[in-house]
């Protein structure tokens, strides 16, 4: 089982259409094959800069491969991440047996 967590912070303010067609795009995201538990987080702790999270579970490190090349997924990265996305730090996790 393959954990993949993204934690960013948008160029944009809470609240600005921008966040709304962001999050809305990652939202979609959930219908790639192979995604499981896909899940979009508000930050709630005063700890981190970070505003938001996606979390989702892969089977496989091969699912997890398939994800990273799906067209779906290269679009939403050159469309909406690299333009309001100011921020993020990427964990990527296997499970310990």
């Amino acid at each position: 089982m393959i954990k993949h967590t993204v934690t960013f912070k948008l160029k944009y303010a809470k609240g600005s259409a921008e966040e709304s067609i962001f999050l809305k795009a990652a939202t979609e995201l959930r219908s790639i094959p192979g995604i499981k538990n896909f899940e979009c987080l508000r930050q709630i702790s005063a700890k981190s800069h970070f505003d938001y999270a996606l979390s989702m579970d892969f089977i496989s490190i091969e699912t997890y491969n398939e994800y990273n090349q799906h067209p779906e997924h290269t679009t939403f990265v050159n469309t909406y991440w690299t333009a309001f996305v100011e921020d993020f730090l990427e964990l990527d996790y296997e499970l310990m047996q």
